[in-house]
C-alpha cells in the first residue's frame, strides 16, 4: 500500500512568524476584542450625552474592527495563519463530546432548566423570598452559568437539537422503544 498517495489527517503545522510581529499583532487583537468592556466607564463618565454614545458606539462597532484589520495586517500571512490554526485547535479540543450517557443527559437537562424555571418563576415570588433584592444580581449570574454548564455537559447531540429549533424545515426524530429502554 502506497502512503504517499493518502493526504494527511491534518494540514502540517504553518510556520512560527516573527516573535515580535505575533505579539504585537496578538496585542492589538486582544486590545480589539476587549473594547466593549470599557463602555460603562464612558457611560459613567461626566462627558455629555453626545460624545458618551460616539465613543460608547466606537467601542461596540468601530475599534474592534479596525484593530483586528490592524492585526491581520501586522501578523502577516503566515501569522495568520498560525493564529488560525491554533484558535481552531483550541477550539476543537473544547468542543464537547456529541454524545452522552443517559445519567449525563439527565444532569444536563436539570442545570439546564433550573435556571430558566427559576427566571420565569423570580417575578412572581421575589416578594416571598426574604433578600431577594439584595442577592438578585448575584443569583442572575450563577443562574446563567448553570444554563451554560448545562449546555456543556449535555454534549454536542444536544446543540444540534437547539439549533434545529431555528431551521424551519427541521423536524424531530424519536426513538423507538426498544432503542429508548436501552439507555
Amino acid at each position: 500500500m502506497n502512503h504517499t498517495e493518502n493526504p494527511p489527517a491534518t494540514p502540517p503545522p504553518s510556520p512560527l512568524p516573527p516573535k515580535g510581529r505575533l505579539l504585537l499583532g496578538g496585542g492589538v487583537f486582544v486590545i480589539g476584542l476587549i473594547c466593549p468592556i470599557f463602555i460603562p466607564l464612558v457611560t459613567s463618565s461626566g462627558l455629555s450625552l453626545g460624545v458618551k454614545s460616539a465613543l460608547s458606539g466606537l467601542l461596540l462597532l468601530g475599534i474592534p474592527e479596525v484593530a483586528m484589520f490592524v492585526a491581520i495586517a501586522i501578523l502577516g500571512k503566515e501569522g495568520y495563519a498560525y493564529l488560525k490554526q491554533r484558535l481552531f485547535a483550541l477550539l476543537k479540543r473544547a468542543a464537547p463530546i456529541d454524545t452522552v450517557s443517559l445519567t449525563r443527559y439527565r444532569i444536563g437537562l436539570v442545570l439546564f432548566c433550573l435556571p430558566l424555571l427559576t427566571a420565569w418563576l423570580a417575578p412572581y415570588v421575589s416578594d416571598m423570598i426574604p433578600r431577594y433584592g439584595e442577592y438578585h444580581l448575584a443569583l442572575a449570574i450563577a443562574g446563567d452559568g448553570l444554563l451554560i454548564l448545562g449546555l456543556l455537559v449535555l454534549g454536542g447531540d444536544f446543540w444540534d437539537k437547539v439549533r434545529s429549533l431555528f431551521v424551519h424545515k427541521a423536524t424531530a426524530t424519536f426513538p423507538t422503544t426498544t432503542t429508548a429502554t436501552k439507555n
